[in-house]
């Protein structure tokens, strides 16, 4: 695929100076760390293929791809991201159109291209592809894993064609405020703090429920908050060969006498449980902070799962960046 240089600025000839913009960094570091090829070639035996009659060509994969990253990145609607395409050249040069001879693609192919992910069930093979890239580059390890959830708000307007509420989301109480959504739960390397596994649950599903379904079977140790209590205790845990390490509940913890060298090496404990399970916070912050993502864009847990396993594929990308970036020169 014709690819432009994101180097080269898109300027008019008018401007009094060139500032490079952080959009502009970020896009060049992605489009560096992205592995296009190793996903091009995962897409490329279900995209669509042009007809033995003729007619217009499909569009490439990596284009629509790319514009599909795009749509992760700064949060875009299918209509938003065919008007920023046309709008902003960056963008536009990020995909490889040329506005004056390409054909940008329009929303109803956009859609069908995320169509297309879900129902092959390529976004969670995207997340093991890049996964599978960041072992081989030592990147993920696999002795230990940090189980974790957050909550992920959805539209609780019916002011829709049912009139109601999304059926597959539901409310739950954190604290004294309630929330209406899902939960994403993830398991974390314990050592890198990037994304290997990822299960969406309405909102009022529990975190300890869902803990077997975050292991990828070669951890020895597992971290968790004290929302995971009682997590061993479980028939889905019994026989696995995993030390759990789960916080002690704030209540106890601060009932701890730290005048008494037991209080205080129990105390020690725990602050190194929590450093550890720290890391399980940064893929959540990225994913919330950096790419925007507070709400959920579609309706049913399906369709919003495949979409948190292309994010989390992208938030693992961002937090190795650094590394990649190094290996690659």
């Amino acid at each position: 695929m014709k690819q432009m240089s994101l180097e080269a600025p898109m300027y008019t000839g008018f401007e009094l100076r060139a500032k490079r913009t952080r959009k502009r960094e970020f896009l060049e570091q992605m489009d560096r760390v992205v592995p296009w090829a190793e996903l091009v070639a995962l897409i490329e035996p279900y995209a669509p293929k042009a007809g033995p009659k003729g007619g217009r060509p499909p569009f490439a994969v990596e284009k629509l791809l790319r514009i599909h990253f795009l749509q992760q990145w700064f949060g875009l609607s299918d209509p938003a991201v065919e008007e920023a395409l046309y709008d902003t050249p960056l963008l536009a040069s990020f995909v490889g159109l040329d506005l004056g001879v390409d054909v940008v693609p329009d929303e109803s192919t956009i859609l069908r291209f995320r169509h297309l992910l879900e129902q092959h069930g390529l976004s969670q093979r995207i997340l093991e592809t890049v996964n599978r890239i960041l072992t081989e580059r030592g990147l993920m390890l696999k002795s230990g894993t940090i189980v974790d959830a957050t909550l992920i708000a959805a539209p609780s307007s019916t002011k829709n064609a049912r009139r109601e509420r999304d059926p597959e989301m539901h409310q739950t109480k954190k604290g004294n405020q309630w929330y209406f959504g899902m939960k994403a739960h993830v398991g974390v390397d314990a050592e890198t703090g990037l994304v290997h596994t990822v299960v969406a649950t309405a909102a009022n599903v529990s975190d300890v429920t869902q803990a077997h379904r975050l292991l990828h079977g070669q951890e020895t140790d597992v971290f968790a908050d004290a929302g995971y209590q009682g997590v061993d205790k479980r028939a889905e845990n019994q026989g696995k060969q995993v030390a759990w390490h789960v916080a002690m509940r704030p209540g106890k913890r601060r009932a701890l006498d730290k005048r008494t060298f037991l209080g205080q090496v129990m105390d020690a404990l725990e602050r190194t449980k929590a450093r550890i399970r720290a890391k399980g916070e940064h893929p959540f912050r990225v994913l919330k902070c950096q790419f925007g993502y507070r709400k959920t864009p579609y309706r049913g847990l399906a369709k919003n799962g495949a979409q948190l396993n292309v994010l989390f594929a992208l938030v693992n990308l961002w937090l190795a960046r650094k590394a990649l970036l190094g290996a690659t020169g």
